[in-house]
């Protein structure tokens, strides 16, 4: 599905990150990974190369604009090309609005928001002048129904989303094309730790009555980054169980 071609993964030491890593790499991606630490990258680099693709791994502090251009740069010199982005990369600081501190809502917001902001800005010169690429953005359920304790994540999430669509607006002439993913709960170290009391309450308001798993996610990321969504741009797609319908 993506011989030849060059996906950027941001995040993907972990998590949904390395998943979606990975499963481009099964289907013929050459892989770029980026995190905040170079080596963090080690375990995710070595699972591409053992799915028999390219992997290149740079560090990469999305909050810094400037870096990040200089970083992309450096891909593209490397690489030839960047075909598909994936803005992944991002934090979470919870706790209720009225003991949020000012510190913890700059961080969330600069982390998902401005980091997709700055990584989709520094691809964009690459993708117009192939007059070809697909944005995918990690956004959230929350950013879709709210959540309380979340205040930063889901506006920072809500900002993802609205990015997308008018991303999808100024790039779709050069045939880029940007969509958004918004998972719900997914499986992973934290809700594995969970008490079963907890794990049934947040089951409860699925209508799968399952957590999804990252490999869920990242099939959507796979399907919207492939010429088998060639005509869907300016789109969120929800990966939840039924959360929001």
């Amino acid at each position: 599905m993506f011989e030849g071609k060059i996906a950027v993964v941001t995040g993907a030491a972990r998590g949904i990150g390395q998943a979606i890593a990975y499963n481009l790499a099964a289907r013929g991606a050459d892989i770029v990974l980026g995190d905040i630490k170079a080596e963090w990258l080690s375990e995710s680099a070595e699972g591409v190369k053992k799915l028999g693709r390219k992997v290149w791994c740079f560090e990469l502090d999305v909050t810094n604009a400037t870096a990040v251009q200089n970083v992309f740069n450096d891909i593209a010199a490397e690489t030839g090309r960047i075909d598909i982005l994936v803005n992944n990369a991002g934090i979470t600081k919870d706790g209720l609005l009225m003991r949020m501190s000012e510190e913890d809502w700059d961080a969330v917001l600069t982390v998902n928001l401005k980091g997709t902001f700055a990584c989709t800005k520094a691809v964009s010169r690459i993708m117009m002048k192939q007059r070809s690429g697909s944005i995918i953005n990690i956004a959230s359920v929350v950013g879709l129904m709210g959540n309380a304790g979340q205040a930063n994540y889901a506006a920072s999430k809500g900002g993802v989303i609205a990015f997308t669509k008018s991303v999808a607006k100024e790039f779709a002439s050069r045939n880029i094309r940007a969509n958004a993913v918004a998972p719900g709960f997914i499986s992973s170290k934290m809700t594995d730790a969970l008490s079963d009391e907890v794990r049934q309450k947040m089951l409860e308001a699925i209508p799968l009555a399952s957590f999804g798993t990252p490999e869920d996610v990242a099939n959507a990321v796979a399907f919207l980054a492939s010429d088998q969504s060639s005509y869907i741009t300016g789109q969120v797609i929800s990966v939840n169980g039924g959360m929001v319908m």
